[in-house]
């Protein structure tokens, strides 16, 4: 009788993603959607409601007096500007909220654990944001297109920069979910930049009725371009150079997603 001979210190097999963990990618990029889909009355029939009493408000009080805005329509300037500020806020909150909500409950470990490298982590989760910015774009624009007169007078700059206004604020959103030690500092970062800047960015004027100075400190707020391109794309109005905006708003995703890559590399502020 022989006796089968036993490798004790063999080597398990080692799996190999190669260059890209593309399903691990895809697992996490699903598993940030279901965050929101689950709860879509929150997460996109709440935006929805924002954007209607905006509009229901601004229209009833100024509509009526103002006329025109750029030789549009008022509530046709401002439907675009309404439309890109949720898309801006929810993005934020979807990637912000997720990785918060992991760090305070202790499991962040499952996110960094995984054989998932830091630009796979991060962009995983900014196209889980950039995915809920633009399905509430779309909500918001459905849900307003029986009050207002709207078309599609450019479809790649409605594209471009709704799909670059949401990644910009879902990285962001990574950004401050790493910072961040409890909600309080995500809701100070919308309460003292976020907010701000998009409501001094035209999104309920137009910027070429400011004096000089102001027009000028304007074209340094990147909302401004994601809302003037925006609107360019859907009436065709721009008050600045559509064309350095994209490229502005392009160096600026880039940068941050750099950013973003760099912390999960070194762990900042998620590994103990």
């Amino acid at each position: 009788m022989s006796l089968a001979i036993v490798k004790p210190f063999a080597r398990p097999g080692v799996r190999r993603f190669g260059r890209v963990n593309w399903r691990g990618v895809w697992t996490l990029y699903v598993k940030e959607v279901m965050r929101f889909a689950k709860l879509w009355p929150q997460t996109v029939f709440a935006p929805v409601t924002t954007a209607l009493l905006f509009l229901a408000i601004f229209a009833l009080a100024i509509g009526r007096t103002r006329a025109e805005v750029a030789g549009l329509g008022f509530t046709t300037f401002l439907a675009p500007g309404l439309i890109m500020m949720q898309v801006l806020q929810n993005a934020f909150v979807n990637t912000s909220s997720s990785l918060m909500v992991a760090k305070m409950q202790g499991n962040i470990v499952d996110l960094l654990m995984p054989p998932l490298s830091p630009s796979e982590l991060t962009s995983a989760i900014s196209l889980g944001g950039l995915t809920r910015g633009l399905i509430v774009a779309l909500a918001v624009g459905l849900v307003i297109l029986p009050f207002v007169h709207l078309g599609i007078a450019h479809v790649w700059a409605a594209l471009y920069f709704a799909a670059a206004g949401a990644l910009l604020m879902a990285i962001l959103g990574i950004l401050g979910g790493i910072w961040a030690d409890k909600f309080d500092h995500l809701a100070a970062i919308n309460n003292f930049a976020i907010m701000p800047l998009a409501f001094l960015s035209g999104t309920f004027y137009s910027v070429r009725d400011l004096p000089a100075p102001a027009f000028e400190v304007a074209q340094f707020n990147p909302f401004f371009h994601l809302i003037d391109g925006f609107r360019y794309g859907i009436t065709g109005h721009a008050d600045g150079d559509v064309l350095l905006g994209a490229a502005i708003l392009l160096a600026i995703d880039a940068a941050l997603f750099v950013l973003a890559w760099h912390l999960f590399r070194i762990g900042w502020r998620l590994k103990a």
